[in-house]
């Protein structure tokens, strides 16, 4: 009886899932490089932004102008982006959907689309050999292992850092109610080593491409939405309200920095010249040319939010928020030292 029940399970799940319709594909947008944008990625010398209600876009001279994909199948609001190498590259967004390219982001393929999970995926990490990790809402975690074209759920675990007994209780029983944390960001770093910046404070890191994570101490209890390796070590961790800590051994302990500003701060890059940029809410742009050890806020005039930044030619930075992309120059006098 328990193996017909088990069988009459699987082919209701089954039909449930023939009967899913499909999703519609992204519309010709003649703005489409001026709607919400929220990931940012090089393919190669090109560059490939993703966003709002499936719209991709992408720009073959370092920012300054950007067209259209060619074809893509969902009108889902993409969240991250990544790129094997010049021409293969996974997309992820809401309803749990997964795309992916084979030639350099003009045409996409349906991978993954599960909207009654209701865990939008919100960043995904390429790496070698053909592994990408996608990550999202409540402790949403897939893994592929032939790039990009096949995926399977696995179960986000971590090693907890030392508490008493009595945290780590408390902190599984509020892991449980309430479904695992947002993972809003996962990046590779030097080597196999990777890190993944979650609400609630949470930050992590791998040391085997993935295979294990264990959580490391924060400096505060708001979301991180960033984390940026630089050299060795180092990195940054950005987060809420101008929050924003930098660690010199690879997450063990932090000294936060000051910022200048209360905006949210949700992306960062390094540039050829060594200089670091950090974006934000608000139309915030950080520069620190001492490895984040301090930072220049350079306010935008429009006040509009940035999501993410590349850097796209000497000097230069390619950004993407809520007005689109466009094209930053950083004054070459900015010093990164606080004003």
């Amino acid at each position: 009886m328990a193996c017909r029940t088990a069988a009459l399970l699987c082919l209701l799940a089954a039909t449930a899932a023939a009967q899913q319709p499909a999703p519609r594909a992204a519309e010709p947008a003649r703005l489409a490089a001026q709607s919400l944008l929220i990931a940012l990625a090089s393919a190669g010398e090109r560059l490939v932004a993703v966003g709002d209600r499936g719209i991709i876009v992408l720009s073959d001279d370092h920012g300054a102008s950007w067209h259209q994909a060619a074809q893509v199948p969902v009108q889902a609001l993409l969240t991250g982006v990544c790129f094997f190498d010049a021409r293969h590259g996974v997309a992820v967004g809401h309803d749990e959907v997964i795309l992916s390219s084979s030639d350099g982001g003009n045409r996409w393929q349906l991978r993954h689309y599960a909207p009654e999970a209701q865990r939008p995926l919100l960043d995904v990490w390429c790496g070698a050999p053909a592994t990408a990790i996608a990550v999202g809402a409540y402790a949403s975690y897939l893994l592929s292992r032939d790039g990009g074209s096949s995926w399977s759920e696995q179960k986000f675990v971590s090693a907890a850092p030392a508490q008493t007994s009595a945290a780590r209780s408390a902190a599984a029983e509020e892991q449980a109610a309430t479904g695992g944390y947002h993972l809003n960001r996962i990046v590779g770093a030097a080597g196999a080593r990777l890190y993944i910046a979650g609400e609630a404070g949470h930050l992590y890191r791998s040391d085997d491409g993935g295979g294990s994570w264990r959580q490391l101490p924060s400096p505060y209890e708001g979301s991180f939405f960033d984390v940026l390796p630089l050299a060795g070590d180092t990195l940054l961790a950005l987060g809420l309200r101008g929050n924003l800590y930098r660690s010199a051994d690879a997450g063990l302990s932090w000294q936060k920095i000051p910022t200048h500003t209360v905006a949210l701060l949700d992306g960062g890059t390094r540039l050829a010249d060594g200089r670091i940029a950090l974006v934000g809410l608000s139309g915030v742009v950080l520069v620190s040319d001492d490895e984040g050890r301090s930072v220049r806020l350079l306010q935008q005039g429009d006040h509009a939010g940035l999501a993410a930044a590349l850097a796209s030619a000497p000097g230069q930075l390619a950004l993407i928020g809520e007005n689109g992309a466009r094209r930053l120059a950083l004054p070459a006098e900015a010093s990164g030292r606080a004003p």
